[in-house]
């Protein structure tokens, strides 16, 4: 998150507008074919005379001299390739890697940490890191799945920033849509096409964890208990995700996760303020590792003291992890472990 879209009203820190001239002096030749609608094949790569190509999601076909190997990208994608043993030049997102759960046990001295808060990017850092690609995700801009041509990439401001990122090597984005399952799958793709045996060793060893521990999410997940995911501000109030625009919750819930609808007609988050939010119970409650307030902080507002799973303390982190086998195996055998112990506390 999740990877996912930050709340409305969350402050982004936005980068400075410094014009780099010196990015466009640095002779990086690269050559990125945008495909329109006569080319839709958005599978995987084929390989260029000589070369290296992958088409990403957007249809875009990012071609080079050779497989690249020096990679950059978004916490949330960069961790999930380190995870199948790609590490990282350099990192950007909401948080510094340093401060995200997704690098969690990483050795970073090596990683160039160019960019801690959304849309604060360090070119000048990201260009010392010399990557031969960057990566990132992309959302919706709604519950159909649309992407449209002028949607700038996760973690970047605008069209204007992503281009200026562009200039230092070109970018690979993968659509964070649908189920995880699906963005796990296109994932290793994208592995795959950098070098990875996704056939054998570490992949295929995650791969069998992560259909275990669906299993076990699926065994553990038919007590009925209800979940809901929520994001919490002491000024802006409960904002509560709605599974179906969530890859990762979508995932969950298709192993049969019970999510609380949380209703409201936006896309991803419906909000309401303190005062509302008793009427949104749930015998589970997922709280955001991002930005939210802690367990402590949200138990001690009065309202949301009277929602049952504050009473019966069953409050558990939401963690925003990668959508890779690794990542999401270990989070969903945590996931069990909550919903192994929690009670129905809701009428």
């Amino acid at each position: 998150m999740i990877m996912h879209p930050l709340p409305e009203g969350v402050p982004l820190r936005r980068t400075s507008r410094r014009l780099l001239g010196g990015l466009l002096a640095l002779g990086m030749t690269v050559a990125v074919s945008a495909c329109g609608e006569e080319s839709t094949d958005t599978t995987g790569s084929e390989p260029a005379e000589g070369g290296w190509s992958f088409t990403d999601d957007l249809g875009t076909t990012v071609e080079l001299p050779e497989a690249p190997t020096r990679i950059a990208g978004l916490n949330d994608l960069a961790a999930s390739l380190w995870n199948y043993g790609l590490e990282p030049v350099a990192t950007f997102g909401q948080t510094s890697a340093e401060d995200d759960v997704a690098f969690e046990g990483r050795d970073l001295s090596d990683v160039a940490i160019v960019g801690s808060s959304y849309g604060e990017i360090d070119l000048e850092a990201l260009a010392a890191a010399d990557p031969d690609v960057i990566v990132t995700t992309i959302y919706p801009v709604d519950s159909s799945g649309e992407i449209p041509a002028d949607t700038a990439g996760y973690g970047f401001t605008d069209q204007a920033q992503q281009e200026q990122v562009a200039e230092i090597a070109p970018i690979i984005t993968i659509a964070y849509r649908g189920s995880a399952a699906d963005v796990i799958e296109r994932v290793v793709e994208l592995a795959d096409a950098l070098g990875v045996d996704t056939g054998s060793g570490t992949v295929a060893d995650a791969r069998a964890d992560f259909e275990t521990a669906s299993e076990e999410l699926t065994e553990t997940a038919s007590s009925g208990v209800s979940v809901l995911p929520v994001f919490a501000t002491e000024a802006d109030g409960w904002w509560m995700a709605k599974a179906s625009d969530d890859p990762q919750l979508a995932l969950y819930q298709e192993l049969g996760v019970n999510f609380v609808d949380p209703g409201g007609d936006g896309y991803f988050w419906n909000s309401v303020g303190w005062e509302e939010v008793p009427n949104h119970p749930s015998d589970v409650l997922l709280y955001s590792l991002r930005f939210s307030m802690t367990p402590e902080e949200i138990a001690a507002q009065p309202t949301a003291a009277l929602l049952p799973a504050i009473e019966a303390a069953q409050l558990y982190p939401w963690k925003y992890i990668g959508p890779d086998y690794v990542a999401q195996a270990a989070y969903m055998e945590e996931l069990s472990g909550y919903l192994s112990e929690a009670q129905r506390v809701t009428g």
